[in-house]
């Protein structure tokens, strides 16, 4: 027989807690757009998407969310935080066309007495009759018990006294706040299953925050001690540490506690990437689910791993989210990295010209630089078309340039065994290295070839940090020749292709073997 899932809600209050991360503030055109993302996209139960009486642009942002919602049948799961002032908060989410106010009111004791100076018997009074007034006018009411987690440790008598004066006045959902995120996934559990467990007929809502890091943990347990709703914000907005994070929460309810969930996983992404823009905070590359690295496997043995029987893979899986796994190239790649990345390409290479690719691979990796898909083919190209002539090396090199200033460099060089050090100067970090090879090169009888064409490019993507590939066209004796280069760095990537063709006009005086074009040849490239 099959067994019914428990549905849990899900409140996203990206548009009215998020906000209040520093330094973040949405336009209208932002907010209308991550509503309607957030309710037809994601398909989230309900969103908070404002506080009342804050602008006058945050009551035409939320007056445009709740009329395209009206059109669409999604009114109801629109609310607007309100405050305890009788008429005030209720007539200005009436003109905006709201239906549902979130009262903020005062879940300890000490808020109470020391913020606004007033007994538990005022504040409720005063409760009652803003609560009477919005359900006369239609609104639904929904009530934040604020820094109830706090209220609930240190004057449970005044949690329990508030309750029992509330709970049949007509507030819907009674959201319970940990509004400084101080709460264990022990003290969660304890407390709100003593608080479902005393009033059995509410419907109570828990809000993290994540200032110890445990807002995801907290929501778990506050799903196994009974509550019908929690709150979250796409990619953990919010004051101080933020809320919790709606990518971490509803993979987890579904994963680990097998709850039924509305929203549709797909876009979780989409979303995030939709609220990093707007808000202008960037989403860190380890966030679970929705950060850039979380599908990328580095070690090689992982991606071997995965070759051979899916090993390294798991229920989360970026299918799920719309995403693809992929296995980064660097200094811990193995033979497994470079054979999915192949795949990724739809390339194949012979067993050997593997080795050599993934011996390139490991040497850029010790330098740091970033090796993605896009710059494999420079890799492949770069390592195959060469020949290995090391006839000079490059020990050292360093380039400076400057802002309407001369550009200089320092080498040294191995030049058949016989070590050499030079300097040079010139228009740009290449042309002095030019000027500085050829010192060195002199004592040897050569010179650099004529330089006829010279052209960068990165892998198609556009990153700054792109693998450089440089390919230099050099008029051997009348006749055109191609090197390539390959680098982080493009004043790199243009010296080897320099060394390069030195290599092979070496190699050929050395030993009597061409290795440019013959003789009413045109081109040639390695």
């Amino acid at each position: 027989m099959a067994t019914t899932l428990r549905q849990i809600q899900l409140m996203d209050t990206t548009l009215r807690d998020g906000e209040q991360t520093q330094g973040v503030s949405y336009s209208p055109e932002e907010k209308v757009n991550l509503a309607k993302a957030l309710l037809q996209l994601l398909k989230v139960d309900r969103i908070e998407v404002a506080s009342a009486r804050v602008s006058q642009g945050e009551l035409e942002a939320v007056n445009s969310i709740n009329r395209w919602a009206q059109e669409h049948g999604l009114a109801d799961r629109i609310e607007v935080l309100g405050f305890v002032d009788h008429t005030k908060s209720v007539d200005w989410i009436l003109q905006a066309e709201g239906r549902v106010i979130n009262l903020l009111t005062k879940g300890s004791e000490k808020h109470c007495r020391e913020q606004l100076g007033k007994s538990l018997e005022q504040h409720v009074s005063e409760i009652l009759q803003t609560v009477a007034y919005a359900t006369r006018k239609g609104l639904k009411v929904n009530a934040y018990l604020e820094d109830w987690s706090n209220g609930y440790r240190n004057s449970r008598d005044y949690v329990y006294d508030m309750m029992d004066q509330l709970k049949d006045s007509g507030i819907e959902h009674f959201m319970l706040p940990d509004t400084l995120g101080v709460m264990s996934p022990e003290e969660v559990y304890e407390s709100l299953t003593d608080m479902c467990t005393r009033y059995p007929q509410q419907q109570f809502d828990f809000h993290p925050h994540n200032d110890y890091g445990l807002a995801t943990a907290n929501v778990m347990a506050a799903v196994r001690a009974g509550v019908s709703s929690v709150h979250c914000t796409v990619n953990c907005l919010g004051e101080r540490a933020g809320n919790a994070s709606l990518a971490e929460i509803s993979v987890v309810l579904r994963d680990k506690l097998d709850m039924e969930l509305a929203i549709d996983e797909s876009y979780i992404v989409q979303l995030s990437a939709m609220v990093e823009s707007f808000s202008g905070k960037r989403v860190p590359a380890n966030a679970p689910i929705v950060g850039a690295d979380v599908f990328t496997q580095t070690a090689g043995i992982h991606a071997d791993g995965d070759k051979k029987g899916g090993l390294y893979k798991t229920k989360l899986s970026p299918e799920r989210f719309s995403r693809t796994r992929s296995y980064a190239l660097g200094k811990m790649s193995g033979k497994a990295s470079l054979a999915k990345n192949l795949e990724a390409l739809g390339l194949s290479l012979s067993e050997e010209n593997q080795q050599k690719v993934l011996a390139r691979i490991v040497k850029l990796g010790d330098s740091k630089a970033l090796i993605t898909t896009d710059d494999l083919p420079f890799i492949i190209a770069d390592v195959l078309e060469s020949k290995s002539y090391h006839h000079i090396k490059l020990l050292n090199c360093s380039v400076t340039s400057g802002l309407n200033l001369v550009s200089t460099v320092s080498i040294r060089v191995d030049v058949g065994g016989d070590i050499q050090q030079a300097t040079g100067s010139g228009n740009g970090g290449f042309d002095a290295f030019i000027y500085a090879i050829n010192k060195v090169m002199a004592a040897k009888n050569y010179t650099l070839p004529a330089l006829l064409d010279y052209e960068v490019r990165i892998p198609k993507g556009g990153r700054a940090n792109a693998l450089t590939e440089c390919v230099i066209t050099w008029d051997c004796g009348g006749q055109e020749y191609k090197t390539r280069g390959v680098h982080s760095n493009q004043v790199f990537a243009a010296i080897l292709a320099a060394l390069r063709i030195i290599n092979l006009q070496l190699h050929e005086r050395d030993t009597g073997q061409s290795v440019v074009p013959l003789p009413g040849t045109r081109g040639g490239q390695v």
